[in-house]
C-alpha cells in the first residue's frame, strides 16, 4: 500500500494542530476556544463555544483560507463582602485561529450564536479543476 507524500504531511499538520491546540490552551493569558469543524459536500461549519459570552463580544473573521475567532468576557461587579469559597468563572480574552481544510467562498460566510455556541458556516468553493500540461521535449 503507498501513500503519498503529500497525504503523509497533511496526517503529520494535523497531529501537530492538535499538540499545539493542546499546548496553548492558555496562550499569554488568553483562553484557548474550543472547537468543533465539521466539513460537508457543500461547507465547513465551525462551532465554538463560547458560553456567557455576549454576541457583542465576539470578533469572527476571514481571510485567506484562515478563521479567527476573538471574544472578551467582562467581570461581573463582586460582591465585596463575604469570603470567596470557589472562583473558578473565567473573564478576560479568548482567541483561536485555523487554517480551514478546504477552500472556502469567504464572501458569503454567516455566523449565529445561540445557547453560548457560535456556529460559522462557510460555503466551499467549486474546487478547481486539474488541467494536464503536456511537457514538451526541446531539440
Amino acid at each position: 500500500m503507498s501513500i503519498t507524500p503529500w497525504r503523509e504531511l497533511e496526517a503529520m499538520r494535523e497531529r501537530f494542530d492538535r499538540l499545539f491546540s493542546e499546548l496553548t490552551r492558555w496562550r499569554g493569558g488568553e483562553l484557548s476556544i474550543p472547537l468543533d469543524v465539521q466539513e460537508t459536500d457543500d461547507a465547513i461549519i465551525v462551532r465554538a463555544s463560547l458560553p456567557g459570552v455576549r454576541p457583542d463580544d465576539i470578533s469572527v473573521e476571514l481571510r485567506q483560507g484562515v478563521l479567527t475567532i476573538r471574544a472578551e468576557t467582562q467581570e461581573e461587579r463582586a460582591e465585596t463582602k463575604g469570603t470567596w469559597h470557589i472562583r473558578e468563572r473565567r473573564v478576560g480574552s479568548a482567541y483561536r485561529a485555523i487554517t480551514l481544510p478546504a477552500p472556502v467562498r469567504e464572501d458569503e460566510a454567516q455566523a449565529t450564536y445561540e445557547h453560548g455556541v457560535l456556529e460559522i458556516r462557510i460555503p466551499k468553493a467549486e474546487a478547481a479543476e486539474r488541467r494536464r500540461i503536456p511537457v514538451q521535449i526541446r531539440s
